[in-house]
Protein backbone atom coordinates (compact mmCIF):
# COMPACT_ATOMS: atom_id res chain seq x y z
CA UNK A 1 0.00 0.00 0.00
CA UNK A 2 1.06 3.32 -1.01
CA UNK A 3 1.52 5.80 2.34
CA UNK A 4 0.14 9.09 2.44
CA UNK A 5 -1.86 11.03 -0.55
CA UNK A 6 -2.18 10.03 -3.91
CA UNK A 7 0.19 11.70 -5.75
CA UNK A 8 -1.59 14.37 -8.47
CA UNK A 9 -1.66 13.06 -12.08
CA UNK A 10 -0.71 16.43 -13.00
CA UNK A 11 1.11 19.40 -11.00
CA UNK A 12 2.75 22.49 -11.11
CA UNK A 13 5.15 23.54 -7.50
CA UNK A 14 6.45 27.59 -7.62
CA UNK A 15 6.82 27.58 -11.84
CA UNK A 16 7.62 30.94 -13.20
CA UNK A 17 7.80 31.35 -16.80
CA UNK A 18 9.26 33.89 -19.12
CA UNK A 19 8.62 34.86 -22.76
CA UNK A 20 11.11 36.73 -24.74
CA UNK A 21 12.50 37.96 -20.97
CA UNK A 22 8.98 38.95 -19.65
CA UNK A 23 7.53 37.36 -16.47
CA UNK A 24 4.29 35.72 -17.51
CA UNK A 25 3.63 33.27 -14.97
CA UNK A 26 5.11 33.83 -11.00
CA UNK A 27 5.69 30.99 -8.95
CA UNK A 28 2.00 29.38 -9.86
CA UNK A 29 1.21 26.05 -7.83
CA UNK A 30 -1.65 23.46 -9.05
CA UNK A 31 -2.64 19.75 -8.78
CA UNK A 32 -4.97 18.11 -10.89
CA UNK A 33 -5.52 14.36 -9.13
CA UNK A 34 -5.98 11.53 -10.52
CA UNK A 35 -9.99 11.63 -11.97
CA UNK A 36 -10.22 15.21 -10.99
CA UNK A 37 -11.92 17.56 -13.12
CA UNK A 38 -10.50 21.10 -12.42
CA UNK A 39 -10.95 24.22 -14.32
CA UNK A 40 -7.97 27.33 -14.49
CA UNK A 41 -10.15 30.38 -14.56
CA UNK A 42 -8.80 33.83 -15.94
CA UNK A 43 -8.98 36.63 -18.74
CA UNK A 44 -7.46 36.66 -21.76
CA UNK A 45 -3.53 37.07 -20.93
CA UNK A 46 -3.59 36.01 -17.42
CA UNK A 47 -1.11 33.16 -18.58
CA UNK A 48 -3.67 30.05 -18.99
CA UNK A 49 -2.35 28.93 -21.98
CA UNK A 50 1.01 29.25 -20.68
CA UNK A 51 0.49 27.15 -18.01
CA UNK A 52 -0.63 24.17 -19.99
CA UNK A 53 2.74 24.46 -22.49
CA UNK A 54 4.81 24.84 -19.25
CA UNK A 55 2.99 21.29 -18.46
CA UNK A 56 3.67 20.34 -21.78
CA UNK A 57 7.20 21.42 -21.94
CA UNK A 58 6.65 23.35 -24.45
CA UNK A 59 7.55 26.45 -22.59
CA UNK A 60 10.86 26.06 -20.13
CA UNK A 61 10.27 26.82 -16.34
CA UNK A 62 13.09 29.90 -15.08
CA UNK A 63 11.90 28.26 -11.27
CA UNK A 64 9.86 25.44 -10.05
CA UNK A 65 8.94 22.36 -11.41
CA UNK A 66 6.22 20.17 -13.35
CA UNK A 67 5.48 16.91 -11.75
CA UNK A 68 3.47 13.61 -13.96
CA UNK A 69 2.38 11.12 -11.19
CA UNK A 70 4.01 13.11 -8.47
CA UNK A 71 7.56 12.34 -10.24
CA UNK A 72 9.51 15.63 -11.34
CA UNK A 73 9.42 15.40 -15.11
CA UNK A 74 10.41 19.22 -15.61
CA UNK A 75 13.54 17.38 -17.73
CA UNK A 76 11.21 15.31 -19.91
CA UNK A 77 11.14 16.87 -23.64
CA UNK A 78 7.80 17.84 -24.43
CA UNK A 79 7.78 15.05 -27.48
CA UNK A 80 7.88 12.58 -24.49
CA UNK A 81 5.14 13.98 -22.52
CA UNK A 82 2.30 11.84 -24.85
CA UNK A 83 4.25 8.83 -24.32
CA UNK A 84 3.30 9.25 -19.95
CA UNK A 85 -0.54 9.50 -21.17
CA UNK A 86 -0.77 13.34 -21.44
CA UNK A 87 -2.83 14.40 -24.14
CA UNK A 88 -3.23 18.20 -25.40
CA UNK A 89 -5.79 19.91 -27.25
CA UNK A 90 -4.45 23.49 -27.64
CA UNK A 91 -6.69 26.51 -28.39
CA UNK A 92 -5.99 26.91 -31.90
CA UNK A 93 -6.48 22.95 -32.69
CA UNK A 94 -3.50 23.03 -34.84
CA UNK A 95 -4.75 20.12 -37.34
CA UNK A 96 -3.36 18.94 -40.52
CA UNK A 97 -5.73 20.59 -43.49
CA UNK A 98 -4.97 18.06 -46.12
CA UNK A 99 -5.39 14.71 -43.79
CA UNK A 100 -8.66 13.28 -43.58
CA UNK A 101 -10.02 13.51 -39.84
CA UNK A 102 -9.47 10.09 -39.59
CA UNK A 103 -5.21 10.20 -40.27
CA UNK A 104 -5.55 13.43 -37.79
CA UNK A 105 -7.07 11.45 -35.00
CA UNK A 106 -4.34 8.57 -35.87
CA UNK A 107 -1.12 10.63 -36.19
CA UNK A 108 -0.47 10.75 -32.18
CA UNK A 109 -0.52 7.35 -31.99
CA UNK A 110 1.35 6.78 -35.17
CA UNK A 111 4.04 9.07 -33.37
CA UNK A 112 4.08 7.01 -30.67
CA UNK A 113 4.49 3.65 -32.80
CA UNK A 114 1.21 1.98 -30.61
CA UNK A 115 0.45 -1.33 -32.49
CA UNK A 116 -2.07 -1.26 -34.87
CA UNK A 117 -4.66 -2.57 -32.62
CA UNK A 118 -4.00 -0.83 -29.89
CA UNK A 119 -4.20 2.52 -32.42
CA UNK A 120 -8.08 0.73 -33.46
CA UNK A 121 -8.90 0.37 -29.60
CA UNK A 122 -8.30 3.95 -29.05
CA UNK A 123 -10.08 5.17 -32.62
CA UNK A 124 -12.86 3.25 -31.52
CA UNK A 125 -13.32 4.30 -28.21
CA UNK A 126 -12.91 8.15 -29.42
CA UNK A 127 -16.07 7.26 -32.11
CA UNK A 128 -17.57 5.99 -29.21
CA UNK A 129 -17.32 9.34 -26.74
CA UNK A 130 -17.33 11.61 -29.62
CA UNK A 131 -20.18 10.14 -31.95
CA UNK A 132 -19.92 13.06 -34.44
CA UNK A 133 -16.46 12.10 -35.56
CA UNK A 134 -17.43 8.72 -36.90
CA UNK A 135 -19.51 10.70 -39.69
CA UNK A 136 -17.18 13.24 -39.99
CA UNK A 137 -13.99 10.87 -40.27
CA UNK A 138 -13.28 10.81 -44.08
CA UNK A 139 -13.46 14.35 -44.53
CA UNK A 140 -10.52 16.48 -44.67
CA UNK A 141 -9.43 18.63 -42.13
CA UNK A 142 -9.43 21.97 -44.18
CA UNK A 143 -13.02 21.78 -44.43
CA UNK A 144 -14.50 21.72 -41.06
CA UNK A 145 -16.51 24.61 -39.03
CA UNK A 146 -14.09 25.63 -36.05
CA UNK A 147 -16.20 23.91 -33.76
CA UNK A 148 -15.92 20.73 -35.58
CA UNK A 149 -12.27 21.67 -35.41
CA UNK A 150 -12.14 21.77 -31.56
CA UNK A 151 -14.33 18.19 -31.31
CA UNK A 152 -11.44 16.58 -33.78
CA UNK A 153 -8.78 18.27 -31.57
CA UNK A 154 -10.21 17.02 -28.23
CA UNK A 155 -10.44 13.37 -29.93
CA UNK A 156 -7.03 14.22 -30.91
CA UNK A 157 -5.89 14.65 -27.15
CA UNK A 158 -7.65 11.12 -25.98
CA UNK A 159 -5.82 9.33 -28.71
CA UNK A 160 -2.90 9.46 -25.89
CA UNK A 161 -4.31 11.16 -22.68
CA UNK A 162 -4.79 8.06 -21.29
CA UNK A 163 -4.10 9.77 -18.08
CA UNK A 164 -4.51 13.25 -18.46
CA UNK A 165 -6.33 15.72 -20.70
CA UNK A 166 -5.54 19.32 -20.92
CA UNK A 167 -8.07 21.71 -22.53
CA UNK A 168 -7.09 25.50 -23.76
CA UNK A 169 -10.57 27.31 -24.16
CA UNK A 170 -12.35 24.62 -25.85
CA UNK A 171 -15.59 26.02 -25.90
CA UNK A 172 -14.31 29.86 -27.16
CA UNK A 173 -15.78 30.76 -30.37
CA UNK A 174 -18.16 27.62 -29.98
CA UNK A 175 -22.37 28.18 -30.56
CA UNK A 176 -24.64 27.27 -28.24
CA UNK A 177 -25.83 23.96 -29.79
CA UNK A 178 -21.72 23.38 -30.29
CA UNK A 179 -20.71 24.26 -26.69
CA UNK A 180 -23.32 21.78 -25.54
CA UNK A 181 -22.69 19.13 -27.66
CA UNK A 182 -18.70 19.53 -26.27
CA UNK A 183 -19.95 20.01 -22.81
CA UNK A 184 -21.74 16.23 -23.47
CA UNK A 185 -18.65 15.13 -24.40
CA UNK A 186 -17.04 16.02 -21.63
CA UNK A 187 -19.19 14.51 -19.51
CA UNK A 188 -19.13 10.73 -21.01
CA UNK A 189 -15.42 11.46 -20.96
CA UNK A 190 -15.55 10.99 -17.37
CA UNK A 191 -18.23 8.40 -17.12
CA UNK A 192 -16.27 5.83 -19.38
CA UNK A 193 -12.72 7.21 -18.31
CA UNK A 194 -13.28 8.21 -14.26
CA UNK A 195 -9.16 8.01 -13.83
CA UNK A 196 -8.11 9.98 -16.73
CA UNK A 197 -7.61 13.93 -14.78
CA UNK A 198 -9.23 17.06 -17.08
CA UNK A 199 -7.14 20.17 -16.69
CA UNK A 200 -9.56 22.73 -18.62
CA UNK A 201 -8.94 26.84 -19.08
CA UNK A 202 -11.97 29.28 -19.54
CA UNK A 203 -12.35 33.09 -19.28
CA UNK A 204 -16.09 32.27 -18.37
CA UNK A 205 -16.90 30.19 -15.17
CA UNK A 206 -20.32 29.98 -15.71
CA UNK A 207 -19.55 27.45 -18.86
CA UNK A 208 -17.73 25.27 -16.64
CA UNK A 209 -19.39 25.42 -13.68
CA UNK A 210 -21.73 21.82 -14.52
CA UNK A 211 -18.46 19.60 -15.86
CA UNK A 212 -15.29 20.61 -13.10
CA UNK A 213 -14.76 19.84 -9.65
CA UNK A 214 -12.32 22.52 -8.57
CA UNK A 215 -11.05 25.47 -9.90
CA UNK A 216 -7.89 27.58 -9.93
CA UNK A 217 -8.34 31.24 -10.89
CA UNK A 218 -5.09 33.16 -12.31
CA UNK A 219 -4.57 36.20 -12.71
CA UNK A 220 -1.60 38.42 -13.68
CA UNK A 221 0.41 35.26 -14.10
CA UNK A 222 -0.58 34.41 -10.78
CA UNK A 223 -2.86 31.84 -8.81
CA UNK A 224 -5.20 34.32 -7.28
CA UNK A 225 -7.60 31.95 -5.60
CA UNK A 226 -8.25 28.22 -5.72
Amino acid sequence: MRDGPTPATLALEGASVDIAGVPVLRGISLAVPPGGRVALIGRNGAGKTTTLRALMGLLPLRRGRVLLGGEDATAIPPHHRPRRGIGYAPEERRLFGTFSVQENLLLPAQVLKLPAAEQRRRLDQVFALLPELTELAPRRAAGLSGGQGKMVALGRALMVGTSAVLLDEPFQGLAPALALRYAEALKRLHEALPDVAILITESNPELLRPLVESAYTIERGEIAAA
